[in-house]
């Protein structure tokens, strides 16, 4: 990891913490995406100028380090914030610009040897888990890059659009991509396999439910309004104009009653039964 022993090396007599160690590597990974400390607190000075190396008195508080951060570019600005909670730290860091926010929480035993804070090559726990984990967490988000592999560079992230095109010349082992398709809604209400459709997907144009409503079952009732009342059973009024209303009783007037006969049982004309 080229750069860090060097800087490390620089602050190495003013590490007191296993804190220190942790914050000194993850200024060392902003430097590598392309950024440079502007200097401690939140608010910056006109004086103030970009640098790879760590400021004065970065660490003069253990329990809350703040740092500034600007890109080459000069086109983001960073606001680094790690907290000391118990045995980890808590990592937030937020963009100027965007006032996007992102936060990373790293056990310090799992990362840093304590008894070794002033060896390089050994106060680093894991080294390459701890840059994969600053990486994806903290610097992919605010950059918009991807990790790097073992050894390789940071890379933008680039939009592929699918094709729309078909294929000329597919392959005979090519499966084309399923989609879900809505069920086509039937015209008439006594369609085939439409019984409980508004049951089965409230969002679909399927018709049918376990509730019948006779006002809007595709079937003409001539001369029926519900808001006017039912005579003999329900005044006027009782119905608000457009409410769902189910009637309780036979509606409208001149309907004969019943046939006793209509469903008769076997053998009813059977003499003998």
């Amino acid at each position: 990891m080229a750069g860090l022993e060097l800087l490390y090396h620089s602050v190495s007599r003013d590490l007191v913490s296993p804190q220190d160690a942790l914050v000194c590597f993850v200024h060392w990974e902003l430097v590598r995406a392309g950024f440079k400390c502007l200097g401690t607190g939140d608010q910056g000075s006109s004086d103030e100028k970009k640098k790879e190396l760590l400021p004065n008195g970065w660490n003069a508080n253990h329990e809350l380090y703040t740092l500034r951060y600007r890109s080459d570019n000069d086109q983001k600005e960073i606001l680094l914030k790690a907290i000391t909670v118990d045995a980890s730290v808590i990592i937030n860091v937020m963009n100027y610009q965007s006032e996007q926010v992102v936060d990373l929480t790293v056990n310090l035993n799992d990362y840093i040897n304590s008894e070794h804070l002033q060896q390089y090559d050994r106060v680093f726990k894991k080294k390459d888990e701890l840059r994969h984990r600053v990486e994806s967490v903290i610097i992919s988000p605010l950059v918009g890059t991807k990790p790097r592999k073992e050894g390789g560079s940071l890379k933008e992230n680039k939009s592929v659009r699918p094709c729309t095109q078909p294929l000329t010349d597919p392959s005979p082992l090519y499966i084309p991509p399923s989609h879900p398709q809505r069920q086509s809604p039937w015209s008439g209400p006594m369609a085939p396999f439409a019984t409980g459709g508004d049951d089965l997907d409230p969002f679909s144009d399927r018709r049918g439910g376990m509730i019948v409503d006779p006002l809007r079952s595709g079937v003409p009732i001539s001369g029926f309004d519900p808001s006017s009342g039912i005579p003999g059973q329900l005044p006027p009024g009782s119905v608000p104009p457009g409410a769902r209303f189910d009637p309780f009783g036979p509606i409208g007037r001149g309907r004969s009653d019943p046939d006793p006969d209509h469903l008769p049982p076997p053998g009813y004309d059977d003499l003998f039964m």
